[in-house]
């Protein structure tokens, strides 16, 4: 292990090459341990608080290790951060002659053909569409990667994308005129090439599950795969272990259906008739569930005789699209895929309804615009061990939040990891932050029970004094929509009441990526989101101050899926509220709480408004799980050690003009 002390020493190869790079005793200790576990073929799962330097702390052993090596993340920037900035930086500092690789979903690749076909065509609803696909094929005749977070102009969440990228359901493959042109094969050959590929954890489980993604080959033969924010994954596990038919899926295919058949089968009118109907038929089935935004069990939507009757028609109508598209699929490459469409769609709305496995749970998404038929299974444990169980290569779990307390058997029990044979190491190296120093752990006296009416006004009146003090510079990170906006419009009225000049800034607004520019460069902002901002946001100096957590983390107990795993543990004679939802609600509370203190300068207060931390005997797990802040009760002290705080930027700019 002395060669990985050496390149993290003051004077090692990492110093040299990177500036400002410092290692710390974390860092070492954890890619030590990083590197035994590649040595001896063993799991490894390790949490590293902020700060600790994990990035490094893997990708040096996994680059000295001389095999192949698979890094999936949690997220498409941590992919393209990991990529493009530190894995050359280390590769550089090491001189070691390893073929790297981004390898990423198809829908994230210009498309040949559907772009062509999008520009031929014409047929955009905004004039914004029709400019975005102009700039589209002029960045194709140069672009080396067709990556489209590589295109300048056309954001990466625009609708156009739909009509430029393939999916896998409407991918042509090797029928496809462009096919030796495609930016996927191209993608999917350098990665095979590879010595160390990059992948994030949705493509890493689509292979697992439908070897279609371009990893069929890359698995078998790698030595090492590392799972950074590993964290999020059994949630992505239990998405692609299970199964899914969405109306939205059935809108894209009658829409590609119909485009494939005015150019294939112009003289065939009925499979155009038929796109229509089936349109007709999906929309009807999200109009027979009430809401948006929901989660609805089986046991809920199948009472309902619309949404039958609606479920019925959609299951009718998809039989009689298949026969049609079969009788034109040898017209075209594009129509036969539409059949198959078809049919995988007609498969999946039938086995939904006729399912009778006793291990998988039923249950219904609800968006504003569509509506998703689920099947999860109730565990994936089982299946993941499967995945990873016989097979000799290393497996790196890492994470900036895996346990509780120091105990990480609900992680490994969640995967099924404690039943490997050898079992898992374990790591915990905490964050080299000094946090008795630079932040505060405030939970205001005299909330009330957060189910009470007037919680939300309670969350306000106590927010506002400490928002005020920290001169704005404030994430209020809600555990629900409706709390989200609740609470932005009392903040809204109390800032208006109040002269208080904060921008106030809400999810949904604008992307998320918007909204953190915003933040960043407003410098005395006030956002209030949900879900979404819990994690993989970064914030590093003045601009946040100050973070509040509405509630404490726990899924809504009517969710179908917990409710079905929540059973599920009881039938077991088990304790499902401190074996699964509390650990979940922890781990969850520790990613809000890790927005707050991103470098050794950040000063700050976490501010948790819910009593139940205080209040009830599984509270001291959750706060004994957070970084070891000054705690304080006392509304004055909170307000004493913000206003110590440099002022924000922009007064500092409005003070200097």
């Amino acid at each position: 292990m002395s060669d990985i002390i050496d390149h993290f020493a003051p004077d090692g190869s990492l110093a040299r090459v990177i500036p400002g790079f410092a290692a710390r005793p974390q860092q070492i200790e954890m890619a030590q341990a990083i590197a035994r576990a590649i040595k001896s073929n063993h799991a490894l799962v390790a949490e590293a608080g902020t700060g600790t330097g994990k990035t490094f702390a893997y990708l040096v052993p996994a680059l000295l290790s001389g095999g192949k090596v698979i890094i999936s993340t949690g997220t498409k920037t941590l992919q393209d951060q990991l990529f493009h900035r530190d894995l050359p930086a280390v590769r550089k500092a090491l001189k070691v002659p390893v073929g790297v690789a981004l390898l990423k979903g198809r829908q994230n690749y210009v498309c040949h053909y559907h772009a062509g076909r999008a520009q031929t065509e014409g047929r955009f609803l905004t004039r914004e569409d029709a400019v975005h696909i102009r700039t589209i094929a002029k960045w194709m005749l140069h672009t080396q990667t067709g990556d489209k977070a590589e295109c300048a102009g056309v954001p990466e969440d625009a609708m156009v994308w739909l009509s430029a990228t393939s999916t896998r359901e409407n991918c042509l493959g090797q029928d496809c005129p462009n096919a030796k042109e495609c930016f996927v094969m191209a993608a999917r050959r350098s990665a095979q090439e590879a010595d160390v590929v990059v992948v994030n954890h949705h493509l890493f489980f689509a292979d697992v599950m439908l070897r279609d993604e371009g990893m069929g080959e890359l698995l078998p033969a790698c030595n090492t795969v590392i799972f950074d924010e590993a964290h999020q994954l059994p949630e992505t596990a239990s998405m692609f272990f299970g199964d899914s038919a969405s109306t939205g899926q059935v809108l894209d295919l009658a829409r590609d259906t119909r485009t494939e058949a005015l150019v294939s089968a112009r003289d065939f009118p009925a499979l155009q008739d038929a796109t229509r109907s089936l349109e007709k038929a999906a929309r009807d089935l999200r109009l027979a569930i009430p809401g948006e935004n929901a989660r609805l069990s089986y046991e809920q939507v199948i009472e309902r005789k619309e949404f039958n009757v609606a479920l019925d028609a959609l299951e009718n109508e998809l039989e009689t699209f298949v026969g049609l598209a079969e009788s034109q699929a040898e017209r075209s490459e594009g129509l036969e895929k539409c059949w198959q469409r078809a049919t995988e769609l007609y498969q999946r709305v039938s086995g939904w309804r006729r399912l009778s496995q006793p291990d998988s749970i039923r249950w219904v998404e609800v968006f504003s615009q569509s509506a998703a038929l689920n099947v999860t299974p109730l565990r994936v444990a089982d299946i993941f061990r499967k995945q990873i169980e016989g097979q000799a290569k290393s497996w790196i779990f890492a994470s900036a939040t895996l346990a509780v307390g120091k105990n990480f058997s609900h992680y490994n029990g969640e995967l099924g990891l404690d039943a490997l044979d050898p079992p898992p190491e374990t790591g915990m190296w905490g964050s080299p932050f000094n946090y008795d120093e630079q932040a505060m752990l405030y939970a205001p006296n005299g909330m009330p029970d957060p189910n009470s009416p007037d919680y939300i006004d309670a969350v306000i009146n106590a927010a506002v004094p400490v928002i005020r003090a920290a001169q704005g510079r404030t994430f209020v990170l809600c555990t629900s929509l409706r709390a989200m906006q609740r609470i932005h419009e009392g903040l809204e009225s109390r800032f208006h009441r109040e002269a208080l000049d904060f921008p106030l800034l809400l999810q949904g607004q604008a992307s998320r990526s918007e909204l953190l520019e915003r933040f960043r460069s407003l410098g005395n902002a006030v956002l209030v989101a949900s879900q979404s901002f819990w994690e993989g946001v970064d914030v590093p100096g003045d601009a946040l101050s100050v973070v509040i957590i509405d509630k404490l983390p726990f899924a809504p107990p009517d969710d179908p899926v917990l409710k079905a795993r929540v059973d599920w543990l009881e039938k077991q004679g088990r304790n499902p509220f401190m074996e699964y939802q509390l650990p979940r609600a922890v781990i969850s509370m520790k990613q809000g709480a890790g927005r707050l203190i991103r470098s050794e300068r950040d000063r700050g207060v976490l501010m948790v408004c819910d009593p139940r931390m205080i209040a009830k005997p599984y509270g001291r797990r959750v706060w004994q799980s957070l970084p070891p802040m000054r705690r304080s009760r006392v509304e004055a002290e909170v307000v004493s050690f913000l206003e110590t705080l440099p002022p924000p930027a922009s007064t500092v700019f409005q003070g200097d003009a």
